[in-house]
Formats: structure tokens, C-alpha cells, sequence
């Protein structure tokens, strides 16, 4: 068994390989059949976004042999105007969430398929978790409805459905975890 860490993003080269890892796993790159058996991505980041992110919250990421094989995004809602997909999301958590609640977005969490079914989802969930419990109430986060694997991975770490809706021709599932 490999030796994976799990960290938050310090340096510009992790953002960097976050940003590779994202590209391989975008769906225009990926068929119909790898979208439905291993998820998919809905956004990509620019550096800049990436890293005024990182710098807001730290990302959560794991590493293996010195190179990011998995990312959790952190997402602060003072980013609720940067990322046009995302701005019906933020639209329905101040919808549907007490205004009390301090939450923070998971903005996208992606695993190289090479170091999928090995527990780095959850590891990567376990650490943010531990990292962010004392400053946040929930981790707030949405999938496409399409996206069977992603739903089943946050179910089952304990994620529960905030509200469904429909924005950008997709079906979107708001889920949050508790922190405490």
C-alpha cells in the first residue's frame, strides 16, 4: 500500500497539478460510458481563481510520491459571483439554509483514476472536515443528478439533500455534512 498524504495546498505547484488533474477529468474529454461509471467534472478553474481560493480557504489535497492524486476544493461564499455555474447554487443555500449556519462550499472533489476505490475520497473528506470543523458549521456541496457514482460516494459519507433544482439544462442535488 502506497503512502498517501493528506494536506492542505501551500504552493503553487499543487495548485498547478490540481489544475492537471482537473483537465483529464472534464467531461469533454471522457465518454458517456467513463462519465457514468466514474463520475465526472462540471467546472474548470482558471490558476488565478484557483489560487485567490487557495488563499481565502486552503484547498484539501492528497499526495502521493510527492504529486497531488486528489483535491478537494475550498470555496468560501465571498466567491458567490465568481464562477457563472455556480451562482444558482449560492442562489438556493441562501434559499434554503438558515442564515445562521456558517458554511463553506466543497467547489469540486476529483480522485486520479489510478487511486480511485482506495479510500482518498473520504480521506480527503476526512481532512477537510478536521481542518475546517472549528471555523465552519457544514460543508455544503452539489452533484448533477446524472452523476450516480458521485451521489452514492457523498451519500455514504454522510452528506444529506438540502433541495433539488434545475439550472444550466442540468439537475443539480444541493447536499451538506454536517461538521460537529
Amino acid at each position: 500500500m502506497e503512502n498517501i498524504i493528506y494536506k492542505r495546498a501551500t504552493s503553487n505547484e499543487e495548485l498547478h497539478q490540481i489544475l492537471a488533474l482537473q483537465n483529464i477529468n472534464l467531461p469533454t474529454l471522457i465518454s458517456e460510458e467513463i462519465k457514468q461509471r466514474e463520475g465526472f467534472l462540471t467546472v474548470q478553474h482558471t490558476f488565478e481563481l484557483l489560487k485567490t481560493m487557495n488563499d481565502a480557504c486552503a484547498h484539501t489535497i492528497a499526495k502521493s510520491n510527492g504529486k497531488v492524486i486528489g483535491y478537494a476544493l475550498s470555496m468560501v461564499k465571498e466567491f458567490k459571483n465568481d464562477i457563472d455555474v455556480l451562482k444558482p447554487m449560492f442562489q438556493h443555500i441562501d434559499e434554503h439554509l438558515n442564515p445562521k449556519v456558517n458554511y463553506i462550499v466543497m467547489g469540486q472533489i476529483c480522485v486520479d483514476k489510478a487511486h480511485r476505490k482506495q479510500g482518498v475520497f473520504r480521506g480527503l473528506y476526512h481532512t477537510m472536515k478536521q481542518n475546517l470543523k472549528d471555523e465552519y458549521d457544514i460543508i455544503v456541496t452539489e452533484v448533477d443528478k446524472k452523476n450516480i457514482r458521485s451521489l452514492n460516494a457523498h451519500n455514504a459519507i454522510g452528506f444529506t439533500e438540502l433541495v433539488t433544482y434545475h439550472s444550466n439544462n442540468q439537475d443539480w442535488i444541493l447536499i451538506c455534512l454536517d461538521l460537529n
